[in-house]
């Protein structure tokens, strides 16, 4: 069993938005497995754990959608630069 709870989970959600996107996605997955981890756990809310899961995916989506669109418009910005962002 895990120590984690479901407000530690939203916790990570409302941290991972200050950090960058890479960072962002190392949390956000860390808290997906111990919300995972969570399943079986009959203390637990398992209504809003599943709802805790489907906000994690879709943060999960949304930065990494969003680096790469950052690193398109980069490109789009500096197409003869190879290391544009």
């Amino acid at each position: 069993m895990t120590d984690t709870t479901l407000e530690d989970v939203e916790h990570t959600l409302d941290r991972a938005t200050d950090l960058e996107a890479e960072a962002a996605v190392d949390e956000l997955r860390t808290a997906k497995g111990e919300l995972e981890a969570l399943e079986y756990d009959s203390d637990i809310d398992q209504d809003r754990r599943q709802e805790l899961a489907t906000t994690l995916e879709q943060r999960i989506r949304e930065v990494k959608n969003r680096e790469a669109y950052d690193s398109a418009f980069g490109a789009a910005m500096n197409p003869d630069d190879e290391d544009a962002p």
